[in-house]
């Protein structure tokens, strides 16, 4: 059955600081929907709106699926849970992260920036939960209507995940980007996962690339850049 994807484009800002935005997605499958990333606490009512929109309502909207636990990704996990009554599904590479609300409590980073995270990336205690499925490589999701499957791609954090459709479409969370070309994030954790976690992807046969951040690709013109 097609797949109709819906991206929904929030901005990010901490006080008046702008921070780019973030992306979310919305897979149809039939009448049943996936939600991939819930982006941040701050623009939950702009997400409500454009779930709203898409159809989505606690009767159909099956799974929310974390392609990793930082705070613009899982900010409104536990309340959508809540009001959909939808299970969340996320690598427990990163489960320290949603349990503590510290982006840093998995990741290598230097002195400063983790005195520096409580500060400028904590989850409020209301934006801290646990998970109800820890997902890892190869993980299928056909069970909730979603002909996809987990491709484990640390490096930008532990619990970093992809999630791949039957038809090569890959939802790389924030392995990747597109703000200007298709690239490598330039915030990686750990260099050496971040290009196996590429080699991977090119061992596959993938088609578009949605990212976290940035517009979709075509996994081609990553291969040719």
């Amino acid at each position: 059955m097609p797949q109709e994807i819906k991206t929904i484009e929030l901005p990010i800002k901490l006080g008046v600081i702008k921070l780019g935005s973030v992306n979310c997605y919305i897979v149809k499958n039939g009448n049943d929907y996936v939600l991939i990333d819930t982006g941040p606490s701050n623009k939950r009512f702009d997400l409500e709106k454009e779930l709203e929109d898409a159809g989505c309502t606690p009767e159909n909207l099956n799974l929310i699926i974390l392609t990793h636990g930082d705070f613009d990704h899982t900010g409104n996990a536990d309340y959508l849970r809540e009001k959909f009554d939808a299970k969340i599904a996320m690598h427990y590479g990163d489960l320290e992260i949603v349990k503590h609300g510290d982006m840093f409590s998995n990741r290598k980073g230097n002195f400063l920036i983790k005195m520096l995270a409580p500060i400028l990336f904590s989850f409020g205690k209301s934006e801290r939960f646990r998970p109800d499925m820890h997902i890892d490589d190869e993980h299928s999701f056909l069970e909730y209507g979603f002909d996809a499957k987990v491709i484990y791609l640390p490096g930008h954090s532990k619990g970093s995940i992809g999630v791949l459709t039957d038809d090569g479409n890959l939802f790389c969370g924030d392995l990747l980007t597109n703000n200007k070309n298709p690239a490598l994030n330039s915030i990686i954790d750990d260099d050496g996962e971040a290009n196996a976690s590429v080699e991977k992807l090119k061992g596959m046969e993938l088609k578009t690339v949605y990212p976290g951040h940035g517009k979709l690709f075509l996994w081609v013109e990553f291969l040719e850049k």
